[in-house]
């Protein structure tokens, strides 16, 4: 797709003539009898007004869109006061990561980033409006609905409902999985861990630490998609944060009541979603990303996010980005004493962005056009570093950036580490494979002490086609932080958000694609540099070719259903792990 290509000729139509198709002319007067009886118009007259519609993510489901309900029917309310008919509906499909870890449920999540981009598109293709505001917050639900914005390419803007609190004692989800390998270790009490799991998650909001879901929400920003805020702004504050007693964040619900301005401007000034993401803020974006060390999933929906827009981005671009951006900020899970509320306490994203332009080579355009008008203007209004959340120069958490793309004969097509959540001393290091068939078999091996100093644990066939659907793997990762074992991870999986050690994902080609990842077995010799932006096996070229040879043909584990659907047409994770629309 090129970037100004409808991708049918029926979202063509929507963004030539938009509530036109539906509202206007004789024979479309039973549509606006429905339109009456739903409530959307008030009269038939009513129909000469603009639609837009508000596509919600609301469920109980997941902390952090429990509260989406209350800010959906704000930002309802104040489109109606401008006198806009509105559309309100609802998504489903939403996967909360935390709650799907660690069981068959996982495969999904990764997938419904697709199912979210389809239902959006279905919406606006079946019920044309000449705008859209997304509502989401978590993990796969916001990269889908920046999908759908420049797949559908219409004014439309995302709206975060922000992140949680951090839990008594500073804790968050992270804290409570590795309590888990504390407590398989034997280094705390079943009595400690549920009190801990009571008391870490408090409020709603996207899970408290810079993992996936609000890596995505503070990106957003980045690329200019989102208004100012959008990563930051805590959902809930204490009303009695010693009984851990909230409200929802006056601030977050003046953020979202703000969006009815903001999109009335983008459809008269006729704003596109395409004409803010380009190469340019895609960079921007991970500019971003490399800065505050985010999850690595980033570079996977940011990937996704530049195919859906037909931007030809290698992945290759982030390792030469990360050169010259320094890693500025570090949030739990990379510093588990600092969490969003933080990062928003010093400025929010604004001043990690600012520290970059003034303190670095990275080349950050802020001259690039947002949702609200440029980065430019969000930038020089944003305070300096405050020297502890956001460091600069010579006390910048390290000189390059937060993520790195690692290159060699197990993964010539690329694989992904958070570095600035990998100790100083693992940077860079050898091991012994010791090969599992699963993440849960791993983890059981993980937990019952079969992971050992030295090991690197190696969980194949679990890339978007071979998991299907690329599950996350925090139960284990967190296990080994947890038992305190200096092991790596290596997978063509992904990781959690809330990962940090040497944990190398996104290997590529996978191994259900045949690449030479599959060929890895109990006992081989694994050398990582995180440094040097390399992962091998101590093997030789023609070992390799041979045991690729020998390998049986790759049979799918999931061949009905949608997941079924979803291992037959999904590429290896160096594309996004996107659809190959064949």
């Amino acid at each position: 797709m090129t970037n100004n290509e409808a991708i049918n000729p029926g979202i063509a139509n929507v963004q030539k003539r938009g509530s036109r198709i539906v509202a206007e002319g004789m024979h479309m007067l039973p549509a606006a009898s429905l339109m009456k009886a739903a409530g959307v118009i008030d009269e038939i007259s009513d129909r000469s007004k603009p639609f837009v519609t508000v596509v919600n993510s609301f469920t109980t489901q997941i902390p952090g869109h429990a509260h989406l309900d209350k800010l959906g029917k704000r930002v309802v309310s104040v489109l109606k006061k401008k006198g806009y008919n509105v559309w309100y509906a609802n998504i489903g499909g939403a996967v909360d990561d935390g709650i799907a870890m660690g069981h068959f449920g996982m495969k999904y999540s990764l997938p419904s980033r697709e199912l979210i981009t389809d239902q959006i598109e279905t919406m606006i293709g079946a019920h044309p409006c000449d705008a859209w505001i997304g509502i989401g917050n978590c993990d796969k639900i916001v990269p889908g609905m920046l999908n759908a914005m420049v797949r559908l390419n219409i004014p439309s803007l995302y709206l975060s409902g922000g992140p949680m609190l951090a839990g008594k004692g500073g804790t968050d989800l992270v804290t409570v999985f590795e309590g888990v390998g504390k407590n398989a270790a034997g280094g705390m009490s079943d009595g400690d861990l549920e009190d801990l799991a009571g008391t870490a998650c408090g409020t709603c909001g996207s899970c408290a630490g810079m993992f996936t879901a609000n890596s995505m929400n503070c990106l957003a920003e980045a690329v200019g998609l989102a208004m100012p805020g959008n990563g930051t702004i805590p959902a809930a504050v204490w009303t009695d944060e010693e009984n851990m007693e909230w409200e929802i964040n006056p601030d977050r619900v003046k953020f979202v009541e703000k969006a009815a301005d903001v999109i009335e401007r983008m459809m008269d000034k006729k704003i596109l979603p395409r004409d803010i993401v380009t190469k340019e803020s895609i960079d921007n974006a991970f500019i971003l990303d490399l800065a505050m060390g985010g999850s690595t999933n980033t570079v996977l929906h940011t990937l996704a996010l530049a195919q859906e827009a037909g931007i030809k981005y290698p992945l290759e671009r982030v390792n030469e980005l990360s050169d010259v951006t320094p890693n500025i900020c570090k949030v739990s899970p990379s510093r588990p004493d600092v969490h969003i509320e933080d990062v928003h306490r010093v400025g929010g994203i604004g001043a990690i962005l600012k520290a970059v332009y003034e303190h670095s080579e990275a080349p950050l355009n802020i001259d690039l056009p947002t949702c609200v008008g440029s980065l430019k203007e969000y930038v020089e209004a944003s305070p300096d570093a405050d020297g502890d959340v956001v460091r600069v120069g010579d006390d910048a958490f390290s000189e390059v950036g937060g993520l790195a793309i690692l290159y060699g004969n197990i993964a010539p097509m690329g694989s992904v580490v958070k570095t600035a959540g990998v100790e100083e001393d693992m940077m860079q290091f050898e091991g012994v494979a010791k090969v599992f068939g699963s993440q849960e078999e791993a983890l059981s091996g993980i937990l019952e002490g079969k992971v050992v100093d030295g090991d690197v644990v190696v969980l194949k066939y679990e890339g978007p086609k071979g998991g299907p659907g690329m599950q996350e793997m925090l139960a284990p990762t967190a296990a080994i932080k947890g038992r305190g074992v200096k092991a790596a991870l290596i997978t063509d999986g992904r990781f959690s958000g809330g990962t940090r050690g040497l944990c190398i994902g996104h290997i590529s080609p996978e191994a259900a694609a045949g690449g030479p990842f599959a060929i890895l077995q109990d006992g081989d010799k694994i050398k990582i540099d995180a440094i040097g932006r390399t992962i091998n096996v101590d093997l030789t070229d023609e070992e390799i070719a041979r045991r690729l040879e020998e390998l049986p043909e790759h049979e799918l584990k999931v061949k009905r259903g949608w997941l079924g659907r979803y291992a037959q047409h999904v590429t290896s994770a160096n594309t996004g792990a996107v659809m190959d629309n064949v």
